[in-house]
């Protein structure tokens, strides 16, 4: 928390806490043969294992996203 609450801007807390964190979660769970939905009170994370089915999950959620503006 510390570390994410020093970034300075959005660019910095994704190059420096968050990429850095889901390579590490897609290690391990690659790792161990999960398949990850983590569902919390405003967010969502996925692990497929398949990067296919990432860019796909990308893509419906983008699409989501801008069909509510």
């Amino acid at each position: 928390f510390k570390k994410m609450e020093a970034e300075k801007s959005a660019e910095g807390l994704n190059d420096n806490v968050i990429i850095p964190f889901c390579a590490a979660l897609e290690e391990v769970c690659e790792a161990r043969g999960y398949v990850l939905n983590i569902f919390g009170d405003k967010s969502n994370l996925v692990f497929t294992g398949d990067e296919k089915d990432a860019a796909a999950i990308y893509t419906m959620i983008e699409d989501y996203l801008a069909a509510k503006d």
